[in-house]
């Protein structure tokens, strides 16, 4: 596994401007991708997720603005990418509420950025994929695309919803392709707990005398076996393994990176 295959193909990364979507966006631009990122944040946090994927390796980086919950503004930023070799749908939101209190707006929201604008931009990308026998579709799901949890019904729904899209787009794309071309895959990774900064006060929360480590423990105990979190670059890892070739037959999985979350 020394060679570069994604080296001067087009990557496009939603919700790119940190967390999961940084880290996958350059891990792409280490392997050679040109990367295309979209993602929220100040002037100042998009130009640093630039230099990051551009320092990385990449030949060249830049940002889309697109507001996800429009299919209109999804429809110009890919024509505006053009040719996409490989997509990862990582954008995300999220609400907490009962579903009898969950605000319609945000029920619309969620399902919109976590599942809709992965419709659309699926449905931009993979003619073309097709047509030139490569392309690799990973959208970044959730353990809560495999299990449910209180309090997040268009988040639950939503990713639900997405590991069922992916089966069928991975069905309809099956026989593109060949094994020399790297054939057409479209897959979900479902991350449990992954360090990044949003969860930082949860941790510092149930952190004891300071110890991180003890509060990153107790945070996890009532969901993940391992007690670890997974890293950004751990699951990044993994998005660039899918764009390889001799991934050509791994194709419409939910493979979970979750602690052992699911297998109990």
């Amino acid at each position: 596994m020394t060679d570069r295959f994604p080296e001067g193909r087009i990557a496009l990364v939603t919700g790119a401007t940190s967390g999961i979507g940084l880290a996958v966006a350059e891990a792409l631009g280490a392997a050679g991708a040109h990367v295309h990122i979209n993602g929220l944040g100040s002037s100042g946090q998009i130009a640093a997720a630039l230099a990051a994927v551009r320092m990385a390796g990449a030949p060249s980086a830049s940002h889309h603005v697109a507001d996800l919950r429009d299919p209109d503004a999804i429809r110009a930023m890919m024509a505006a990418v053009g040719s996409v070799d490989v997509l990862v749908n990582n954008a995300g939101i999220q609400h907490t509420a009962s579903l009898a209190e969950m605000p319609d707006e945000r029920w619309d929201a969620l399902i919109a950025i976590n599942l809709s604008a992965c419709f659309h931009t699926m449905k931009a990308a993979l003619p073309g994929m097709a047509e030139r026998g490569f392309g690799r579709v990973i959208n970044i799901a959730s353990v809560h695309g495999l299990v449910a949890s209180v309090n997040k019904a268009p988040y639950v729904a939503a990713k639900h919803g997405l590991i069922g899209l992916t089966k069928v787009a991975a069905l309809e794309m099956a026989a593109q392709g060949s094994r020399a071309s790297g054939g057409v895959t479209v897959n979900c990774v479902c991350p449990g707990w992954v360090e990044t900064p949003l969860i930082e006060p949860q941790i510092a929360a149930r952190a004891v005398d300071g110890d991180r480590d003890a509060g990153i423990r107790a945070l996890l105990a009532e969901k993940q076996p391992s007690l670890r979190m997974t890293l950004p670059a751990e699951i990044a890892s993994l998005a660039l393994w899918l764009c390889r070739r001799e991934a050509h037959n791994l194709n419409g999985a939910a493979l979970p990176v979750d602690g052992g979350w699911t297998a109990q």
